[in-house]
């Protein structure tokens, strides 16, 4: 899977570019899904709407999680299977730890190779809690009277002579007893209603022990091993849930970030740990191996190639490519990666000549993501960052559309522009950028509307907030400007480190709310600006 997405408080170009791209990429057989870093604004909504097209993923972080690891994947077995069976099962796969689970794949405990040795050495050899169809199933048997049914009870290994058993008593309703094909001792046995009889080597019995064996209620196998390897085997036919671990089990979910988990890892004692779901069903099995080089998240970036833009977590992520319209920033990577930069007033238009290059048919309704990506970027051509292949690409994919486009370019930004029911707070961070200019850190706010007066009428606030902004993100700068659409300009409002920066930059005297004609442009305009100002000062020290 390859995330899609566009910068942090996504507008309409970066959201609008990543659907199209990650539709173009699925067309090429590539398996991707478009993403957004924050909610949307008025307008996207708008435009997603009326091309009924699904809201992207909304992604928080692309860091390294246990379920992007190559971990152990391992069949696991249930509470009921045998010890046995465990053995052979890890033995044959050449593994050291085994899960078990319910019916549901819930994770009920592990056991481990030492744990299967540790029983063989220190367990209690004369207790055995089991089905009849483990017996069989393990010690090559076949039932010679009863039903599968679970059996408990204590292990009798007879070698006395039948004098001595019936004398000391050693049989009762409780035991267990294993047994060749000594006929006065499985009499005797049938008599004591013992709980079950195992006869070894194979061996048959005379009709007469098996209709009395029925009569009494006493269950008979017989299985082809002879008595001493019998008795060997028979308490590993025990559950294997008698020897499981089942508490306190370190234990991580598909969920965890890896740099959440890496400590316990490196420090736990244990050589492998289980990995399960949310539902606690059972996964795979992890260990110090599978981090040393994990699986990384893939993404493309639309939009932006700067990493205090993008996504928490992107050092983690791999970088597979890039599409953007601005300025080259401080993302690296460390492999060589598709890298498409264009001086073009959208990143749409750029993605639109990637399907003409491939010959991909663009779809009704991506072609209007793509129009009104263009269209908002561009503030319909408006802004100076605007090119001929930017009006080229609206007018080719509007061949087809026919959209009367002053009409849906004014409903869109007529959508997009309300600022009603907005607290400052949202209003300011929608459309607010980051960037290191010589050294020093500003933050620019960019709110586009056709009601300035809403604005003005809460100058005192935004003012308020643009101070609180500037102190606690310590910027050297922080703007908002306001662009009203209709007049192609845009009101600003400040806080600076040195207030003659807004004065130098914009030839105006730096007053709060003073408006600067033609000025659209955070990329091409202001920021350059700003820098030029800096770059004054800096000369003039």
């Amino acid at each position: 899977m390859i995330f899609v997405f566009g910068h942090r408080n996504p507008d309409t170009d970066s959201v609008a570019s990543a659907i199209a791209l990650s539709y173009l990429k699925n067309k090429l057989g590539y398996n991707t899904i478009p993403c957004v870093l924050g909610d949307l604004n008025k307008e996207t909504e708008y435009i997603l709407d009326k091309f009924e097209i699904e809201k992207p993923k909304l992604l928080d972080n692309v860091k390294t999680q246990i379920k992007d690891l190559d971990y152990d994947k391992v069949d696991s077995i249930g509470p009921y299977d045998t010890i046995l069976t465990a053995y052979k099962i890890m033995e044959s796969r050449k593994i050291r730890t085994l899960p078990i689970v319910d019916k549901s794949g819930k994770l009920l405990g592990i056991v481990t190779m030492k744990d299967i040795a540790m029983e063989l050495i220190r367990g209690d050899f004369y207790s055995l809690k089991t089905r009849i169809n483990n017996i069989v199933d393990n010690l090559e048997g076949e039932i010679l009277v009863g039903e599968d049914k679970e059996i408990e009870g204590k292990i009798s290994v007879v070698a006395f002579y039948y004098d001595t058993i019936k004398e000391d008593k050693i049989l009762n309703e409780n035991s267990i007893v294993i047994v060749g094909d000594r006929y006065d001792i499985v009499d005797y046995s049938i008599e004591c209603k013992v709980k079950l009889i195992i006869i070894t080597g194979g061996k048959k019995l005379p009709e007469k022990y098996l209709k009395k064996a029925q009569k009494n209620n006493v269950d008979i196998i017989s299985v082809k091993g002879d008595t001493y390897t019998i008795s060997k085997l028979i308490n590993q036919c025990n559950y294997i849930s008698s020897i499981m671990k089942d508490r306190d089990i370190i234990k991580f979910y598909e969920r965890e970030y890896l740099e959440d988990v890496k400590e316990v890892l490196l420090t736990s004692k244990h050589s492998n740990y289980p990995i399960v779901n949310d539902d606690n069903q059972f996964l795979g099995f992890m260990n110090r191996r599978h981090i040393l080089n994990p699986n990384r998240k893939k993404v493309i970036l639309v939009d932006h190639n700067e990493s205090n833009q993008s996504i928490e977590g992107l050092s983690e992520a791999e970088i597979i490519e890039v599409v953007d319209h601005h300025k080259i920033g401080n993302i690296s990577t460390s492999s060589p990666i598709l890298f498409r930069n264009m001086p073009v007033g959208s990143t749409c238009t750029i993605v639109y000549k990637m399907y003409k290059e491939y010959g991909i048919d663009v779809e009704d309704k991506i072609a209007g993501i793509l129009i009104s990506g263009i269209i908002s970027d561009t503030m319909f051509f408006k802004s100076p960052t605007t090119t001929e292949e930017d009006k080229k690409a609206v007018y080719e994919l509007n061949s087809v559309l026919k959209l009367d486009l002053e009409k849906y370019a004014m409903d869109m930004f007529r959508a997009g522009t309300s600022l009603e029911g907005q607290s400052i707070d949202e209003i300011f961070l929608k459309d607010f950028k980051e960037f290191t200019v010589k050294e020093k850190t500003i933050g620019i706010s960019q709110v586009f509307t056709l009601d300035i007066e809403q604005i003005f009428n809460k100058k005192d606030e935004f003012l308020s907030y643009i101070n609180d902004i500037h102190k606690n993100k310590q910027y050297y700068l922080t703007l908002l400007l306001i662009t009203d659409i209709l007049k192609e300009g845009s009101y600003i409002f400040y806080k600076s480190e040195n207030d003659k920066i807004i004065t130098v930059a914009f030839n105006k005297e730096g007053k709060q709310g003073m408006f600067v004609e033609s000025l659209v442009s955070r990329k091409k305009q202001v920021l350059p600006k700003i820098l030029e100002a800096i770059e004054l000062f800096n000369q003039s020290i």
